[in-house]
């Protein structure tokens, strides 16, 4: 994905989408202290209001981060011949600028991987046929050790939220059959963005996650959006040093919409550009998602229809990266989550 004069970047920009500039600076990140003995409540509190919130002392090793975003910029600094190799996506593997089947796009590269070692994606091995045995030792030492760190996490949020028992959620993280994947995304610079009159390209469309809860780290380059309740977009200061979990969709049904998925984007930076990796912890592709009987008031009904992730995961790769995916899940009667 490499452009070399204004025009041919304008042409390569024609059918991604832009929006409005946003200046506001979202200063009221909520900042949890893994180490904290009030973390299980912070991060319930962080959960319910934003849907979002930024780690802090999460003993994952600075050393990972580094390395693994090293070996991600060596591959997608390759010629594009040799990272079509890793492509089409199906959905694992190497794309770039399509995102989905449905007709989105973006100012991005990726390279998504299956985190499942019961499965095999052909893709996935392609990827690390292609790239030096550093490259697969740097993805597998730092999934490990955000897959630990996650389940730590849920694991005091179900403490937070009194789910009994406490591993009800981390259990389907940890599931030999979980359909977790992991992504790294590339948002090269566009310093063409002025040509574009003042608007943001866009890097990476609104869309929420579908999963029970996906755990992102960026280097020190700005873009990534959250939308708050009130429907304002705000920029997320980049801190390299940390992580920034999302609830997904999944995990706001399990809580019957105690715990709300965040809306999030990612825009196009002129001169820097953005690297990204999320862990997406998905439960088994048979389990029944529906709100967890602990957590329900006497008398509580359930806002959503039971389905299983499987059901749900087909649903949203047919749909739209903006869509509100959950709407087709909610009953129809005793009131709707809303979006």
């Amino acid at each position: 994905m490499v452009v070399h004069s204004q025009s041919a970047a304008l042409d390569h920009c024609s059918l991604i989408k832009t929006c409005k500039p946003t200046t506001s600076v979202f200063k009221g990140i909520p900042v949890v202290d893994l180490r904290d003995p009030e973390a299980k409540t912070l991060i319930v509190k962080a959960c319910e209001e934003y849907g979002f919130f930024k780690l802090v002392n999460h003993g994952v090793p600075m050393e990972f981060f580094t390395r693994l975003e090293a070996e991600a910029l060596k591959f997608f600094n390759l010629p594009q011949s040799d990272k079509d190799k890793a492509g089409p996506p199906d959905p694992f593997g190497y794309g770039v600028k399509k995102i989905g089947s449905n007709g989105d796009v973006g100012w991005v590269e990726y390279l998504l991987l299956n985190t499942n070692p019961q499965i095999t994606s052909l893709k996935s091995l392609t990827v690390f046929r292609e790239t030096p045995e550093i490259f697969r030792s740097a993805v597998n030492d730092y999934i490990q050790a955000v897959k630990r760190m996650t389940f730590e996490v849920v694991e005091l949020m179900a403490d937070g939220l009194k789910i009994e028992p406490r591993d009800a959620l981390s259990r389907l993280l940890r599931d030999e059959k979980s359909d977790s994947c992991f992504r790294l995304n590339h948002y090269p610079p566009c310093p063409e963005l002025q040509a574009l009159g003042g608007r943001n390209l866009i890097g990476f469309g609104e869309h929420t996650d579908p999963q029970i809860i996906s755990v992102l780290r960026s280097n020190n380059t700005s873009g990534l959006q959250i939308c708050l309740s009130d429907k304002t977009w705000v920029s997320v200061p980049p801190d390299q040093t940390s992580f920034f979990i999302n609830v997904g969709d999944a995990l706001q049904v399990m809580t019957n919409g105690r715990l709300r998925s965040v809306r999030h984007r990612v825009l196009a930076e002129s001169m820097r550009s953005r690297v990204s990796m999320i862990y997406f912890g998905g439960p088994p592709l048979s389990e029944k998602i529906a709100p967890l009987a602990s957590l329900m008031a006497k008398g509580e009904e359930s806002l959503y229809e039971e389905f299983t992730w499987w059901e749900y995961k087909t649903s949203a790769y047919k749909s739209r990266l903006g869509d509100y995916r959950l709407g087709l899940f909610e009953k129809k009667t005793g009131g709707a989550a809303g979006q």
